[in-house]
């Protein structure tokens, strides 16, 4: 179950807590993956730990050129290029009366808009195959939004809405289009915060704990299998229950 031996895989944000994880557990099922982002040596780190059927490819997500050029250079390198995982995100958080116009064009430049253009660029080669899979990591920001989150919350909810025509669109082809929306994750951005500040965050997640990076990649693993051919358009919603919909 959940074979992805004959698989190429594109994991944007590779080098992030989650996005290594992801490209980890999708090669431990066979898949060949590609891994990107904008450190080159936590690249050739992962890239190195994972020994075979790895390929490189760094790209700043804010260079609409470069993400363009990335889609061709992924299928170039893994021959066909089949699951694609936008995975990278970053945050610029103020409150909306304080946002400067560049922390909102940052933030929806390259959660969002980088996205569009690999799916772009993915989805000719997809459709044609007809076998595709498209896993957008979204937020639990995006369906409840969070206060000095505007720009965040924006990127990542019509990263959702954008999901949901797209799987309208290419359902016949064999295509799926879906999202996972984490909740609190145990990484770098949450092991910041302070035991008290855990602890309060905690009372509100239904299992009273934060997940891990592995609970993310297992869904991705299997929303990019063939077990999930009959799911598209949908949100995985995976927090521990805190948001339930």
């Amino acid at each position: 179950m959940f074979d992805l031996s004959d698989k190429g895989a594109l994991v944007t944000g590779a080098t992030g807590g989650i996005g290594a994880v992801v490209a980890e557990t999708l090669h431990a099922q066979g898949a060949t993956v590609a891994i990107s982002g904008t450190r080159a040596e936590r690249l050739a780190e992962l890239a190195e730990k994972l020994g075979d059927r790895v390929h490189i490819l760094p790209c700043d997500l804010a260079d609409r050129e470069a993400v363009a050029q990335l889609a061709k250079d992924a299928e170039a390198a893994l021959g066909h290029l089949d699951v694609l995982v936008n995975n990278a995100g970053v945050t610029k958080d103020n409150l909306l009366m304080l946002l400067k116009n560049d922390d909102w064009d940052r933030v929806i430049n390259i959660n969002l808009t980088s996205s569009f253009t690999l799916i772009r660029g993915a989805l000719r080669n997809m459709m044609k195959r007809r076998y595709g899979r498209i896993v957008n990591i979204t937020s639990i920001s995006g369906i409840i939004g969070n206060p000095g989150q505007a720009n965040y919350a924006a990127s990542k909810a019509g990263m959702i809405g954008m999901t949901k025509s797209l799987a309208r669109e290419v359902a016949t082809r064999g295509v799926t289009a879906n999202c996972i929306s984490p909740g609190f994750i145990k990484t770098a951005m949450t092991e910041a915060l302070k035991d008290d500040q855990v602890e309060a965050i905690a009372q509100h997640i239904p299992a009273g704990f934060f997940g891990e990076p592995s609970d993310i990649a297992s869904a991705v693993v299997y929303l990019a299998s063939e077990e999930a051919r009959y799911v598209t358009g949908q949100t995985l919603h995976v927090n521990g229950g805190m948001v339930m919909i």
